[in-house]
């Protein structure tokens, strides 16, 4: 798939730097940081939910001492 985005002077100088001093593509960089981006995303929200359903009560709360006695 390929999409064009708009990278400000400064993203595109410091991308330009990021693809010389590793000895990748700027292509591969972009790659792996949108991989990365969307996965801490996917992170966020996953936590955001959850910390909605314990908001909620519907989600069990666990002291230390109650996870420790788990183990």
């Amino acid at each position: 798939m390929t999409t064009t985005i708009d990278l400000t002077r400064d993203i595109e100088q410091r991308l330009d730097a990021l693809a010389a001093r590793t000895g990748r593509t700027k292509a591969f960089c972009l790659h792996e940081i949108i991989a990365q981006g969307i996965a801490d995303m996917e992170d966020y929200y996953l936590a955001a939910d959850v910390r909605e359903r314990v908001r909620k009560g519907e989600e069990p709360v666990f002291s230390a001492a109650e996870a420790r006695s788990h183990l």
